[in-house]
């Protein structure tokens, strides 16, 4: 059942694949592409390149592109020159990128050209960060190294055990974590879930729009493509336009992506059109929760299979999945993945919640983070006696099949991107006239949930309301602005400070 041939070090996997296929291609973008041959060679002479700039084993590596061939291409050689990969969004506002940069303390950043300008301007703020590669022409941009003649030897350490990648997500205490990795962790979900429930293997043409800088991305799109050895068609960013003419140029047997991007789709297809994807044999959803009636939607519009799971960054992606084979609730994220052990504990007792009952999703198994990096009270909250504490509450059905409910955090998920309330607080607390202010989650159609922002004024009129949101459009990505800001007299909060958002919930619905 578990594919434990295909839990190996990243080198291995690539000269696996470059033996066997190496004409075939891996990864392609809009403007070009790559064998596995031409994946193995290139990524080894820039992991030799990275080396000879006195990046070690252990030092950690932004790498700051959109989703394409140079990423992957970048991606694996990092891990080849034995440093901890710490992948960020392309559309990170510069006090996100810095953040991250600081707060893992890299030593050196890849970077788009388009980027390159601007963080620039924060370098003399970073110390330890030594090395900056652009992704542009000449002599010393990430091409010329990638495929400088003669070759230098990668180090190729086989690294398994430790932190591999360093994942920056969302949490509800004010500034990202980065969550630590392993390459063991990643892959363990490659051979426990991708492989042998989703079927991918090197039969699969994968069109992914997945950003390659989530865990979801990052473990589906990259890893575990590299560990099947499947085709890869990378989208630089979700269209749906363009999604649908993929689906029917590019035909493609694996499509994967969040809710929202499958219900767009489904709107972009009249009643009766014949599918755009006729071989397409399966599609997976992760992120967010999928609902029942889109699922049956999808599969009844397209005759193919639509799975969906439940997973979380700190387990590198997936805890439950539904199978290929056999009945499944709708609605449900499924049953354990093998080799993960699963509870309901009881959010009042903390005993184990009765049959049927809701309880907090605990999990325990080899996919489990190493910790939060430089964050040691929020790793010992978070993991405690080999349990991970998800925070998200669940049910179990009689045939184990879970159902996520709700959440003890106050994560928002947006289309399938995580938005901390504190992180916007933050900014909106330090805008001129804002007494306090507080972030809810509201519900939306098409995204599931959306940030909305209330605000008690120091004075009667005293915020403008549209420089408040550019101010936070500045400071935040885009998909953490809110949808709404909403004046109100009080932010209501218990004795001791703590926000009682479920009050400002009700105002939303009345």
């Amino acid at each position: 059942m578990i594919r434990t041939d295909l839990i190996a070090p990243l080198p291995e996997l690539l000269v696996r694949h470059a033996g066997a296929r190496g004409g075939k291609p891996a990864f392609r973008d809009s403007v070009r592409g790559v064998t596995w041959a031409e994946l193995a060679a290139r990524s080894g002479n820039l992991a030799g390149q990275l080396a000879a700039a006195g990046i070690a084993p252990g030092d950690r590596v932004a790498l700051l592109l959109p989703n394409s061939v140079a990423w992957i291409e970048a991606g694996c050689a990092i891990l080849r020159a034995g440093a901890i990969n710490v992948p960020i969004s392309h559309d990170a506002t510069l006090p996100e990128i810095l953040y991250r940069l600081e707060d893992a303390g890299c030593r050196a950043l890849i970077v788009s050209a388009e980027r390159a300008g601007q963080v620039r301007e924060v370098l003399a703020g970073l110390p330890a960060l030594t090395t900056l590669i652009i992704a542009e022409d000449g002599p010393a941009g990430l091409e010329a190294m990638t495929a400088a003649a003669p070759p230098l030897p990668p180090p190729d350490p086989p690294l398994l055990e430790e932190a591999a990648f360093i994942i920056y997500t969302s949490g509800t205490t004010g500034r990202a974590k980065g969550v630590i990795l392993t390459l063991r962790g990643m892959l363990w979900v490659t051979a426990a879930c991708w492989a042998p429930i989703l079927g991918l293997s090197a039969e699969d043409e994968f069109l992914s729009p997945l950003p390659l800088f989530h865990s979801y991305g990052l473990n589906l799109a990259f890893l575990s493509s590299i560990a099947t050895g499947c085709s890869v068609r990378i989208m630089e960013r979700y269209s749906t336009g363009e999604a649908r003419r993929l689906l029917a140029e590019e035909q493609p047997t694996l499509f994967a992506g969040v809710p929202t991007m499958f219900h767009y789709l489904l709107q972009t297809i009249p009643e009766g059109e014949a599918p755009v994807a006729p071989r397409l044999t399966r599609s997976v959803s992760a992120g967010a929760i999928m609902p029942g009636t889109l699922n049956r939607a999808w599969e009844e519009r397209f005759g193919s299979r639509l799975l969906d799971g439940y997973g979380i960054t700190e387990t590198c992606t997936m805890v439950t999945m539904n199978w290929m084979e056999g009945a499944r609730p709708l609605g449900s994220c499924g049953l354990p993945v093998p080799g993960l052990t699963v509870r309901l504990l009881d959010p009042v007792s903390g005993e184990d919640a009765a049959p049927g009952a809701e309880g907090e999703l605990i999990v325990r198994g080899p996919n489990v983070m190493l910790g939060y990096h430089n964050k040691p009270a929020e790793t010992a909250q978070a993991l405690r006696r080999g349990w991970y504490h998800t925070g998200d509450l669940a049910r179990a059905d009689a045939d184990g099949f879970l159902t996520i409910t709700g959440r003890l955090k106050e994560l928002i998920i947006r289309g399938g991107q995580n938005i901390a309330p504190a992180e916007i607080e933050e900014v909106a607390a330090a805008f001129p006239g804002v007494r306090d202010c507080a972030v809810v989650a509201a519900p939306h159609a098409e995204l599931g949930e959306v940030p909305v922002l209330f605000v008690a004024e120091k004075h009667a009129e005293d915020v403008d309301v549209e420089a408040l949101l550019a101010a936070l459009r500045l400071a935040l990505s885009a998909y953490k602005v809110p949808h709404l800001v909403q004046i109100t007299d009080e932010i209501p909060r218990t004795g001791s400070g703590k926000i009682m958002r479920f009050r400002l919930k009700e105002l939303l619905l009345a």
